[in-house]
């Protein structure tokens, strides 16, 4: 497996895959690790490093079926990503561009989380653990219904 490759890694597709690397590099302190350029100079591909994680950037080509999203926030893929300082990355993503879809907040999961659409149309969920919850159906809000609420 090569370096970063940990387990799924997301390709995500671009209208403008060179803003979209600008946009990782600012808001998430991505690190390029490789680019290919298509014939007039713009990026068919590129490999990307979040921490350990990675992931591609890839240009509309005519031989690629995938398009990019829309900017409105209603991509049916959302990327959770897990980093330290979900407040400061969000910061830096809204500064990057990045439009607010979920304002961050502690979640009854027991991450702190804010959910943002960068500027090509990707959504992103940034979190970093808070704290550990119990996997008991009896509590929360996805509680199992008792036999006697059930009726």
């Amino acid at each position: 497996m090569p370096r970063f490759v940990r387990a799924v890694v997301p390709m995500l597709v671009c209208s403008d895959a060179a803003a979209e690397i600008e946009f990782c590099k600012a808001a998430f302190g991505a690190v390029e690790l490789s680019r290919r350029a298509d014939e007039d100079g713009g990026v068919t591909h590129a490999t990307l490093g979040i921490g350990e994680l990675l992931i591609m950037v890839h240009g509309e080509t005519a031989h690629l079926a995938s398009r990019a999203p829309l900017n409105d926030g209603s991509s049916p893929v959302v990327i959770y990503l897990y980093l330290e300082d979900v407040d400061g990355v969000i910061a830096r993503a809204i500064a990057a561009g990045a439009r607010v879809l979920t304002p961050i907040a502690d979640q009854f999961w027991g991450d702190r989380m804010g959910r943002v659409v960068d500027p090509q149309g990707h959504v992103w969920n940034v979190a970093s653990r808070v704290g550990e919850t119990e996997n008991k159906p009896e509590r929360g809000p996805f509680r199992q219904k008792s036999e006697q609420e059930a009726r």
